[in-house]
């Protein structure tokens, strides 16, 4: 019997040995198979239903708004901005006539007069219009007037760029419409009287800024869509009487004329002087009265 448990004792020594190298390797497998530590774990991310406070989310929506809106508006491309303006002079026979082919030319043109002024002197006659015509017809209307109505004096044609200007005033104007949109916001959470007029005052104040910014912008684009032209018709007169006839008599007559007149002009001129003639006979008094104390002394 001894002899019976005695190999059995040993196999089954043999049989544990050969499960403990299997036993720790599994063990060393659900070791490894375990998490890391929290110390190398990263930081859970933020949960999306986490609560902001109140003044950091509307600083946060800001300033969102105002990047997601400057991007578009700094994406946008605005077209060109060219403003054209002109100046000239032309010398004509007759200022009807040639006021007549102007209107002709204008309407021609679509373009129409702004100011008028008319001077008429001695030795010439002027008529100044400031005409507007559209962008598009502008240079039409300078080779219209160069051509057809007289001779040209001179003429100064100018083009000026705004496109940047434009550009920065729209995309400011956008920026200040947000800012006011935000302001109204907060003016209806407004909990006290004070934050109530402090918010008021913000709006007026950009209510009155986009106010400008718009005009400007009306105006820019006023002044590009049409340009502007100053015309001067010019006829310069023979004689400066109307009835006098060229020659040696009228010329002598006219002659006689001018020195009469210059004449007159310089009594005129003297006589505007009388209060100085009055205080010369009190100096001349005062001096001899001074002379003879001298001579007594």
């Amino acid at each position: 019997m001894r002899k019976l448990l005695l190999p059995l004792f040993f196999l089954l020594l043999i049989h544990c040995k050969k499960q403990e190298p299997i036993q720790v390797k599994a063990d060393l497998m659900e070791v490894l198979e375990e998490k890391p530590s929290d110390k190398y774990l990263p930081p859970p991310p933020s949960s999306p239903k986490e609560e902001i406070p109140n003044s950091s989310a509307a600083t946060v929506a800001s300033t969102s708004n105002k990047t997601e809106n400057g991007a578009v508006k700094n994406g946008d491309t605005i077209s060109k901005k060219i403003i054209k303006n002109g100046d000239m002079r032309l010398q004509v026979g007759d200022i009807k006539k040639a006021q007549l082919q102007t209107s002709e030319i204008l309407k021609k043109n679509q373009a129409y007069i702004q100011k008028e002024e008319f001077r008429n002197t001695d030795t010439d006659e002027n008529l100044n219009l400031v005409i507007r015509v559209p962008h598009k017809n502008f240079d039409a209307l300078i080779n219209s007037f160069s051509d057809g109505i007289g001779s040209v004096l001179s003429k100064n044609i100018s083009s000026n760029d705004v496109t940047e200007e434009y550009t920065d005033v729209s995309i400011k104007l956008a920026n200040k419409k947000i800012y006011l949109e935000k302001y109204r916001d907060m003016l209806k959470s407004a909990a006290t009287t004070k934050d109530i007029l402090e918010i008021q005052e913000n709006i007026r104040e950009l209510e009155d800024e986009i106010d400008v910014s718009e005009g400007r912008l009306r105006f820019i684009d006023d002044r590009v869509n049409y340009s502007t032209l100053n015309l001067s018709l010019y006829k310069e007169k023979v004689r400066s009487s109307a009835t006098s006839k060229i020659g040696f008599g009228s010329r002598f007559g006219d002659s006689i004329t001018e020195g009469w007149n210059s004449f007159v002009s310089f009594i005129l001129g003297i006589i505007s002087f009388w209060p100085f003639f009055l205080l010369i006979p009190l100096i001349v008094f005062l001096w001899r009265k001074w002379r003879s104390r001298r001579k007594t002394k």
